[in-house]
């Protein structure tokens, strides 16, 4: 019972309005004298975060479900001072406008009528951190993690979805998902529609 206590306490403190959000933080808003439990938490307990994740997305679907709902992609970015987060280095993200120290997640929402809410996450390793061994060991990035592309994430995330049922009539990200082939060529091939952007200079067969 410890691990869903501490996991509902620390998503209490993610949304909580702290001035900055660290395990500290967290574990002092949670009324904890230390960080330990939360650590623990993130670093050794035993939980399942895949099937968590499966979980929220049946409760989403139970309560908003619409076969005219929309799947939503876009990724968001984390800024970050060191180097030791899994995935951090210089590079553009949404949250600053603007290249920056920061790690990046690609994530999939659910949007219906009736609401919206986050179904699934894919955190962007870049392939300098692929390319670097020990430096994925001493991060604990498992060795079968290798390097993908945002929109290959993105896919993986919307195959999960429309595998297990998810009721939707279509797909909308920005243009880092509408150039891409395979994300549009998986859509295309299961029957679901998108609205994807692209570049200004992107080509179109007629």
């Amino acid at each position: 019972v410890e691990p869903r206590r501490r996991a509902r306490a620390f998503v209490v403190g993610l949304l909580a309005d702290l001035p900055r959000k660290n395990c500290w933080t967290i574990a002092e808003h949670a009324g904890n004298s230390n960080p330990d439990g939360m650590q623990h938490l993130l670093a050794r307990a035993v939980w399942d975060e895949d099937a968590v994740r499966d979980d929220i997305r049946d409760y989403v679907v139970e309560h908003l479900g619409d076969p005219e709902a929309v799947l939503v992609i876009d990724e968001t970015g984390d800024l970050k001072k060191g180097t030791g987060t899994v995935g951090v280095q210089r590079q553009y993200t949404g949250t600053a406008g603007r290249i920056e120290n920061a790690q990046v997640a690609v994530y999939l929402v659910y949007a219906s009528s009736s609401g919206h809410a986050m179904i699934d996450r894919e955190l962007y390793v870049p392939q300098a951190w692929i390319d670097d061994p020990q430096r994925c060991q001493a991060a604990g990035i498992p060795d079968q993690v290798g390097f993908a592309t945002k929109p290959a994430l993105a896919t993986r995330m919307l195959s999960r979805a429309l595998d297990a049922g998810v009721p939707t009539a279509w797909v909308t990200g920005d243009e880092v998902y509408g150039a891409d082939p395979g994300l549009r060529a998986t859509l295309e091939a299961r029957s679901v529609g998108y609205v994807l952007a692209v570049a200004c200079d992107h080509r179109v067969r007629i």
